[in-house]
């Protein structure tokens, strides 16, 4: 079966804390600075440690809140893997983690087999919409790897107090100056840089702050640009990339609490996306936020958040296509995204015993105009002004009952969703007009309610803890799967070939979750495994948009058909569920030799049809070894995949095969707060295509027309890295 056999293609035109094991952590040789010799390492209440319930992966060489070594002789991890450009390749490294290859800047995280819109992406703490239809920029888009702190993943399911949440839910930390312990100003430097040979790209990004124990200021900045990437058998065309950002924080310290603002700008430039019909032509998106956080009295703590995020997004198959789309077919897609957050909770008692309540909004605004850029009369809103407005409020008890420590937390939201009367141009056929103007004459506006419910049990017994998890989670149709009335081939991000109309009447989705695991911790010896099953009913897919499957009998399988797709696809509930284990270990019996690793699986199957989920990961294992010598280190890793053969029949999904990659890195301390470090991606040369990568539609390619855009091939890499 080739990609589109039935014609489905279109045509071509907080909580957190240090890991157990080293292997989620990324470090430099920060580990020799004492906390005398780091300023400002004061900020425990906007990271209290608890590592039951979230996993870390430390990325820079700042651990600000660390109260413990992740071994046992305090010595760092050196880097595993040259940062790849998208934050989401390393967020994926945790236990239950995987990858979407929609393109350079464009990856979307999987967890424990769910992705796009069910797992909560935030970067410092804000939430935020994405802009484009077909998710170019999700969350992590806009989190350069080499400006990221850390990635704090919350383990299974999402905390109550973090928002409404299908599935986990992650938060990028950038760069960030923290408040001195004395009144003399003191200097904060950071900085990352990089080359990697397979696509001949660098990166580099730092920050320069100045803070006292009651101020601190800060501004970061980054430049990435890359080719394409090269893979045994040629090059993959379409992959190159550009991005800046550059943005300022400052901080004031009142008694036990601080005011906080912050700002960025993310500037991407012409970006290929060979997975999809269009490739980026710019995202300009800026991000404001700020408030308050801390004690207002005795073991009563206040944050308020406010902010606000812009995004400016052009698409096309005319700037970096090859062969670029002729006159007839070509588009220039222009769409906005504003989204406005305010958050207040109240957190009363002490960090392992206290209730907190609290409320949120979200509100939402968004519109997406195709156009074509040979013909100024044709223009088509196909998203036209969609809006949601979102107002939740939780509770959230952390306690003990005897040994037994537990968070038991409830919220209810309530969803508006709107959506305006598009508008065309003069030069739009008659079909979408006809789809137009009923849509325009159909009820346009829904609400919605969202109950959540979590249970997260624990017994700690020394090395060992038990734990239990029982969970309610729900989530409400996105704005694209309710109102996208044109058929396109807009779907979030899964890049199947297959074109898509949105469901006025989606019901939420609703996931019943268990999991069971254990942590232990010998010393010598860690490991962390958790047993996972969710029920979701009304689970949120494509499925046939009428009954006669083939048989051109509808407007919009008439205006589908024109674009190459006469079995287009509705945004429909169906019942799923997935399962499967994961588990993170670490084994540490030889001194300065360490082997650790992560290891999952997970199923997914429609219980309503003999099929199973799209797009979900195969077993995977990764395991490292290094040596960790006295300002030198060196190790060597692989990532091994199975074959995957559970693949859905419906969306015409083809199996994997299976691959191992092995990989080589070293690090050296040039001086306190200073390293190189270098490795060797794909050591052996080895082709591969990930079952998650998407599916190549440039023309002027090595990777042919709908195959699986392979992995890079071998290359070396080079970092500096310090902080001063």
């Amino acid at each position: 079966m080739a990609f589109n056999t039935r014609g489905r293609a279109m045509l071509l035109a907080s909580l957190s804390f240090a890991p157990l094991h080293p292997v989620l952590a990324q470090d430099t040789p920060e580990r020799n600075i004492t906390e005398q010799d780091r300023p400002g390492q004061d900020r425990p209440r906007r990271t209290p440690d608890d590592p039951i319930l979230i996993d870390r992966i430390v990325v820079s060489a700042v651990r600000p809140d660390r109260a413990a070594p992740i071994s046992e002789d305090e010595m760092a991890m050196p880097e595993q893997i040259a940062l790849p450009a998208d934050a989401t390749a390393i967020a994926a490294r945790v236990p239950g983690g995987a990858f979407f290859g929609n393109g350079t800047l464009s990856g979307q995280l999987s967890y424990r087999g769910l992705a796009g819109e069910r797992v909560l992406g935030r970067i410092n703490g804000q939430r935020f919409a994405t802009g484009g239809p077909n998710a170019m920029d999700p969350p992590f888009h806009y989190a350069p790897s080499v400006l990221v702190e850390r990635i704090d993943v919350a383990r299974g399911i999402a905390p109550v107090a973090q928002g409404p949440s299908l599935a986990g839910a992650v938060n990028v930390q950038l760069f960030e100056t923290d408040f001195a312990d004395g009144p003399d100003l003191s200097a904060d430097l950071r900085f990352t840089s990089q080359y990697r040979s397979v696509d001949d790209s660098y990166a580099v990004g730092g920050m320069a702050g100045v803070s006292n124990d009651r101020w601190r200021f800060g501004v970061l900045a980054s430049r990435e640009e890359g080719e394409d990437y090269e893979f045994p058998g040629g090059t993959a065309a379409g992959t190159s990339f550009e991005r800046n950002l550059y943005g300022a924080h400052a901080g004031f310290r009142t008694g036990a609490g601080e005011l906080f603002l912050e700002y960025r700008r993310s500037e991407t430039d012409p970006t290929g996306n060979p997975p999809f019909f269009l490739d980026i032509v710019f995202f300009d998106t800026d991000f404001l936020q700020g408030g308050f956080r801390g004690e207002i009295a005795d073991d009563v703590e206040l944050t308020l958040r406010l902010g606000h995020v812009a995004v400016r997004h052009l698409m096309d198959n005319q700037t970096t296509r090859d062969p670029a789309a002729p006159p007839d077919r070509a588009r220039a897609t222009f769409a906005d995204a504003d989204t406005s957050t305010a958050e207040l909770a109240v957190r009363i008692g002490k960090a392992n015993s206290y209730l907190q309540v609290g409320a949120d909004a979200e509100l939402t605004d968004k519109s997406v105009t195709i156009t074509n850029p040979f013909n100024d009369g044709f223009f088509v809103e196909s998203q036209p002004d969609v809006q949601a407005e979102r107002i939740g409020a939780f509770a959230q008890w952390r306690g003990a009952a005897g040994q037994v420590e537990f968070e038991l937390g409830a919220r209810v939201d309530s969803t508006d969703q709107s959506a305006g009367e598009p508008q065309l141009g003069a030069a739009v056929p008659m079909g979408p007009r006809g789809l137009a103007a009923a849509f325009a004459a159909a009820d346009r506006e829904t609400r919605q309610t969202t109950v959540d419910a979590i249970l997260r049990s624990w017994l700690p017994l020394g090395d060992i803890t038990p734990r239990l998890t029982l969970a309610r989670k729900e989530r409400v149709a996105s704005l694209l799967e309710r109102f996208g009335w044109l058929p396109t081939e807009a779907s979030f991000g899964l890049a199947d070939g297959n074109i898509y109309v949105g469901n006025p009447d989606l019901a939420p989705e609703t996931a019943w979750i268990a999991e069971i695991g254990f942590d232990l911790d010998a010393g010598a010896f860690s490991l962390r495994p958790t047993a996972f099953y969710r029920r979701v009913d009304d689970f949120i897919q494509g499925v046939p948009f009428d009954e006669t499957i083939g048989v051109i009998d509808s407007p919009v399988e008439m205006i589908a058909a024109m674009s190459g797709d006469p079995t287009p696809l509705q945004f429909g509930n169906v019942d799923a569920e997935l399962f499967g284990i994961d588990m993170d270990f670490a084994v540490r019996t030889v001194d300065r030799i360490e082997v650790s690793g992560t290891a999952g699986f997970v199923r997914g199957k429609r219980r309503d049809a003999d099929d199973n989920l799209y797009r979900i990961p195969p077993a995977n294992l990764r395991l490292s070894g290094a040596y960790r010598g006295d300002g030198f280190s060196f190790g060597a890793e692989v990532f091994a995949a199975a074959g995957q053969d559970e693949v859905s029949a419906f969306n015409e999904e083809e199996p994997s095969e299976s691959f191992a990659v092995v990989g080589l890195f070293a690090r050296y301390d040039l001086a306190r707060g200073l390293a190189i470090e270098a490795g060797v991606e794909n050591l052996f040369d080895e082709f591969y295509a990930p079952h998650l990568a998407g599916r190549n539609r440039f023309g002027a390619s090595d990777v042919p027309l709908f195959e699986r855009l392979p992995g890079p091939g071998r290359g070396v890499w080079a970092r500096l890295t310090g902080r001063f």
